[in-house]
Formats: C-alpha cells, structure tokens, sequence
C-alpha cells in the first residue's frame, strides 16, 4: 500500500515537472492610484480615455477611465482594439527567440545567407574632403544587427514614409531596403529602424516556409489565446476600437480619422503584415502577452511559449556592442530590471521578471511629449508598487518551477 502511495506522488510530481502550471489568479488591488492621479484630466477633455494596469507579484489595480469614443461617449474598456505601432517589434523578437531556441538560426548568422539581396551591401560615407560617396560595406550585416537596430537601416524605407506601415509588404520591404546604401557600416552605430525589424520577420519566413505573421499566430498569438490581435482587424473589431486624438495639455482632445502611417482602410488586400509597427490588439490580450515575458516563456493560461533561459539570455539582455544602448529582440532592455517598448500612438508596456511587476498603458493620441498628466502616472506608478501586497491568495502566476 505504501509502494502504490510512493508511486502514485512520484507520478503526480512528474506531472507537474512536465506541464506549465496553474493559469494565473488574479486578485484584485483595491486601489484606486491611477484614477485618483488621471480622472481630472479626463473631466476636462484633455485625456479622452486611458487603461492602465498595474501589477505586482499577483495583484493588480486595472483602470479603464474615459471615453474609446468620446463623442459617442463609449466607455473604455478592456476589450477595446487599438494600434500598438512599435510595440509589434517584441512580437518579432519573440518569434526570432523561438528559431534560435530551436537551433534554426544564430544571431551572429549573414543576413544574405536567408536573404541574397543583401550579399552586396553600400553604405554611405565621405571621402577625405567631406564630400558624400557610396562606397562598399566592410561588415557583414547579421540577423542580430537588424533586430536591435545597428545595421544601419533608415527609420523606414521611402515606399512606407510615402504609403504607410502596413501598405507594402515584407519582399518588397527586402526589396526595396537591400537597394538603398546603409546610413552607416553594420554594427557600429544606433539608429531606431523599423526596416531592420522588417528585414528579421522576412528571415522567419524563408526558414519557417511560412508567412511571418502564420508563424506568429501558430506559435505565439493562438497558444496564448490572444484572439483579438491581427494585422487584419474584422469589421466587429474595428467597430470597437479607440478612437484617435490630438492632444495637448491645456485644451481638450480633437478627434483624428487616422495617422498616415496607418492609413485607412485598415483591412483587406492592401494591408501587409509589418514587423515594425502594425499590430492591433486589445489591453487584455497585451497583457497575456507581457506576462509571457514576465512569467520567462509562460503564458497566464500554462502554456509555455520559451524557454525561461532563452526570454532571460536572449530576450532580456542587449545584443547591442558596449556603448551603443540597450536593446534586445525588438525589445528595450534598460539596466533596471525592466524590458518593454512603447508604440507611437502612446501606448507602452514593461515588465520586470525579478520583481514580478507590470506596468501597462494603452492611449491612441498624437501630440508632444511630456503630457501633464505623464508625471501623476508617475507617481501613481510609485505608490502601488511602494505597497506592501499581499499574495496569500494563491501562487498567481504558472510554471515558476525551481
């Protein structure tokens, strides 16, 4: 009888060794820090509408204040799509981790070797008396360059400043970047691209012999249930999506019909997928995808996306050469503790694994920073994580296995 007892828990054990874990519990905050610092920019029309999220070690303080629209006075809500621009480059890196995890593909691998269009690259530069000529690029421009943003790629390629992001697709982005001369030799220098980004999905693509955002959606979006983000929103989607304003601190938020690096219309056979910025989402379906990261490769429902080595070594460190910032796949990696990225419209999402903390914010506006109402977050953002919380509830999140 002791035998079967012993055999039965050694099993048990074993089961859990090999799934992920519990989904995630979440207990409510109780506080109210960031309606207490934004709700008088909401009355006075300056902040159309915000969500933010705090959360730390299980416990969570969700707001969703103000208007999606606020002419048709449409509450904000945590199921409202927006466009999260920039923040699509963690996605990309996510997908790059898993071919590296996989041994598909290095980082210090040629891009030229997936991509031939980039065998013969010029870069920019001047001659001894300061005049500009094109000359041939000493350096080999490799997978990890065009992910943390110093092969030397333009913001974006002239097709996209003149169409928008998703107007072009991802071979006529390779196309396109591998005939104009780079800004700089590879891997000297810094410069925000959302090309380079571009260019690492086209990688995934030749390896995987899938469409990038196919890759994306079998390996990352579907597993972690995250049903409401796509490069093409249904009409059911857009019709619950943030409206878009221009702010500015002191007068009221006007509405905008779009930004022309969105342009409309936002689905059907004229959007491509882009790497870069481009996908639409909700709040809730972002967060599952943070606390991915946050969880090191698991998602809150168990599902394992990574490997916990790979989102710490991989995903959470800079692939950047010394003095050139920190920047990972697609993912700014501060030497805080915290990894995240912000997206142009406002939005912005950090977690830190070591704390088990998140901060999320979700907007859709245009204007200039700094914003009145960025310093109250600020402290709203200090307060709840000065608190002492109390997690006796239940292990909030799944698979933190020793």
């Amino acid at each position: 009888m002791k035998l079967i007892r012993l055999l039965i828990l050694a099993a048990a054990v074993f089961a859990a060794g090999c799934c992920c874990g519990r989904t995630e519990k979440v207990i409510d905050s109780k506080t109210s820090f960031a309606r207490e610092a934004l709700q008088e920019f909401i009355d006075s029309g300056e902040l159309p509408g915000v969500i933010s999220v705090f959360y730390k070690d299980g416990v969570q303080e969700t707001a969703c204040l103000g208007w999606a629209d606020v002419d048709k006075k449409i509450p904000m809500t945590m199921d409202k799509m927006f466009m999260q621009c920039s923040q699509t480059k963690g996605f990309c890196g996510v997908t790059i981790a898993i071919l590296v995890e996989e041994g598909k593909l290095s980082l210090d691998d040629p891009v030229a070797k997936y991509l031939p269009e980039f065998k013969n690259l010029k870069v920019i530069d001047k001659d001894k008396n300061g005049k500009r000529i094109v000359r041939k690029a000493k350096n080999v421009l490799t997978v990890r360059m065009v992910m943390n943003h110093t092969g030397g790629f333009p913001f974006e390629i002239p097709s996209k400043v003149k169409k928008g992001w998703a107007k072009v697709s991802l071979k006529d982005t390779v196309r396109e970047a591998a005939s104009l001369p780079l800004r700089f030799e590879p891997g000297t220098r810094a410069q925000y691209s959302n090309t380079g980004i571009d260019i690492g999905a086209a990688v995934t693509e030749v390896i995987t012999g899938k469409p990038w955002d196919v890759f994306l959606k079998e390996r990352v979006l579907d597993p972690l249930e995250m049903k409401d983000t796509t490069f093409q929103p249904t009409e059911e989607q857009l019709a619950r999506s943030i409206q878009m304003y221009d702010v500015k601190g002191g007068t009221k938020a006007k509405y905008k019909a779009f930004n022309r690096w969105m342009p409309l219309p936002h689905n059907g056979p004229t959007v491509f997928p882009s790497a870069g910025a481009g996908l639409w989402t909700t709040a809730a379906d972002q967060l599952k995808f943070y606390k991915m990261l946050m969880n090191l490769g698991v998602g809150v429902n168990g599902k394992r996306i990574l490997k916990a080595e790979t989102v710490k070594n991989l995903l959470m460190k800079s692939t950047r050469p010394a003095g050139l910032g920190n920047y990972s796949l697609g993912l700014t990696t501060p030497a805080n503790g915290w990894i995240g990225h912000g997206g142009a419209w406002g939005t912005s999402c950090s977690v830190n694994w070591q704390k088990r903390q998140l901060r999320l914010w979700v907007v859709q506006y245009n204007g200039k920073y700094p914003y009145p109402w960025s310093r109250k977050w600020g402290y709203a953002n200090d307060k709840f994580f000065a608190q002492k919380v109390n997690t006796a509830e239940g292990d909030a999140y799944t698979g933190r296995l020793k």
